[in-house]
């Protein structure tokens, strides 16, 4: 009897854990924050491209929900990418402009990320890809030696990087805390000046000529793979990648990440780096488009989210993973490479009907692609609610009831139930943008925009032209392109936006209940 009693008891206790486990699962899915590197609002067919198809992306869409309004924080990388794992404005932390081959740490053990409050929800977490947030603490990074602080100290369990960017040295991966196949006789360096007089560089005429991708403007440093980089490097032969296998490196180390953590909760930041110049896509996606490498890029991409998303679909973690698609800033063409970007353009437009693009504070620097998906929880459908990366953590910590502390995420809204599609959800009322750095930032407040400069005096960029006077202001319902500066028309409205700037510059935070 005792034994057909404890059977019973056994049974009873399986059966209720079967029962409750989906439940369980719904409090705590799995999170796959994709980020694009470069890509534009007007870049994917599902956000109205004609000239390329991306069907795995337009899947995300069509299944989950389209946002109209979705940004980066910034329209540069590391910005960006900062903002988006701390919460914070990158504006607010000193040096965190475009991070040099050298970079150390920008992001200080301690900090609370996204990564880290989630890890303290039990998630095991995990970035491939792009990092671009410096490695090492002191004069520089210990390329041959342990790579700490790096992620692992800010959160994630897990990371196989491209430290930099693929334009700057050094090509290696690292993984976890150290260079990947690195031979300890072949010892890596890296610098700002040539390590020696015969250094062959892509602005020697003769080792020009060899070039696989010639560059348009810098990117004339240390030749790897043919191609001209930004800054010097010797050593790590072994060590060393090709461009085309970046995206087949970044999926398989996903695939992995993704099947190791299959029977608990996970969250994998999968940082593309495919539209980043050099553009140079495996040789299977070249020539797939009449765009050039970088829409042979776009479909690489494609390629890589359909690969992620069939890994979900087999492991049967399909309807208990949220997957979030952005990017990190809007698009460039010549960004100091010949790689046909704007001759081979066509009639495709890659910020759509925004003006700017990277290096910008117009909306087609920060517009981007946003895109959530989750089958069964999402409803398929469009959002016009103002969402941006800066949110993801306080919108995340919502996600599996983790309290924001102190000052932990400053500027990071909770837009989880915009995220999610609810009905009655609210986005953004405000969005601070900036370019790589300030003082030049600009805010959105309810359909009104202000762009605020360092100066009146009119300059270049690579992707736009500054329009004239040290401040803009667009009504953007009625003028999304940002073509009719209306300071003179409205300087009330002027005023009361750029107090709002310095008031929320000089708070130090922006997030609501500090």
């Amino acid at each position: 009897m005792r034994i057909k009693l404890a059977a019973m008891f056994a049974v009873g206790i399986a059966l209720s854990l079967t029962l409750s486990s989906p439940s369980r699962a719904a409090e705590r899915p799995n999170v796959i924050v994709i980020m694009a590197d470069d890509l534009g609002y007007g870049d994917l067919s599902c956000y109205g491209a004609t000239e390329l198809q991306t069907p795995n992306i337009d899947k995300l869409a069509a299944g989950g929900l389209r946002f109209t309004e979705g940004y980066c924080s910034a329209s540069t990388c590391t910005p960006t990418r900062f903002s988006f794992l701390t919460g914070m404005y990158a504006f607010r932390q000193p040096g965190a402009g475009i991070a040099p081959p050298n970079a150390t740490s920008l992001i200080k053990p301690g900090t609370e990320t996204i990564a880290s409050l989630l890890s303290k929800a039990g998630y095991k977490t995990g970035v491939v890809g792009k990092w671009h947030l410096g490695l090492g603490e002191g004069e520089g990074p210990d390329w041959n030696g342990l790579l700490k602080p790096g992620p692992l100290e800010i959160g994630f369990d897990y990371c196989y990087l491209l430290p930099t960017t693929n334009d700057r040295v050094p090509s290696v991966y690292v993984e976890n805390h150290r260079v990947v196949d690195l031979d300890p006789n072949d010892p890596l360096w890296v610098g700002r000046k040539k390590p020696s007089e015969d250094h062959p560089t892509g602005i020697d005429p003769e080792v020009r000529k060899t070039l696989k991708m010639d560059w348009s403007h810098g990117h004339n440093n240390t030749v790897h793979n043919g191609i001209g980089r930004i800054g010097f490097y010797t050593g790590g032969q072994k060590a060393r990648w090709r461009d085309e296998d970046l995206a087949d490196a970044w999926v398989d180390k996903s695939v992995e990440f993704i099947e190791s953590n299959k029977d608990e909760p996970f969250f994998l930041f999968f940082a593309s780096h495919d539209l980043h110049v050099p553009r140079m896509p495996h040789e299977r996606f070249q020539g797939k488009t009449k765009l050039g490498f970088r829409g042979d890029a776009i479909v690489q991409l494609d390629w890589c989210v359909g690969e992620l998303t069939k890994t979900l679909d087999r492991l049967k973690l399909s309807e208990n993973t949220l997957i979030v698609f952005c990017s990190d800033n809007g698009p460039v063409l010549d960004d100091g490479y010949k790689d046909g970007a704007i001759e081979q353009l066509g009639k495709h437009k890659p910020a759509g009907v925004y003006r700017g693009g990277k290096y910008s504070i117009y909306e087609g620097g920060t517009r981007t692609p946003f895109i959530t998906y989750w089958p069964g929880t999402i409803k398929p459908g469009q959002s016009d609610r103002v969402v941006c990366t800066v949110d993801l953590p306080a919108s995340m910590a919502a996600l599996v009831n983790q309290p924001l502390e102190g000052q932990a995420c400053p500027d990071s809204f909770n837009v989880l139930p915009a995220l999610l599609g609810k009905s009655d959800a609210e986005g953004r009322d405000h969005l601070l943008q900036q370019p790589n750095k300030g003082p030049t930032l600009a805010l959105r407040v309810g359909d009104w925009k202000v762009l605020s400069y360092a100066s009146a005096k009119p300059h270049k960029r690579l992707t736009y032209a500054k329009g004239e006077g040290k401040y803009e202001l667009y009504h953007l319902v009625d003028d999304p392109a940002e073509k009719n500066n209306l300071v003179k028309k409205h300087p009330e409205k002027l005023k009361e936006l750029l107090e709002q700037l310095e008031a929320i510059k000089a708070a130090g935070h922006s997030r609501p209940g500090i």
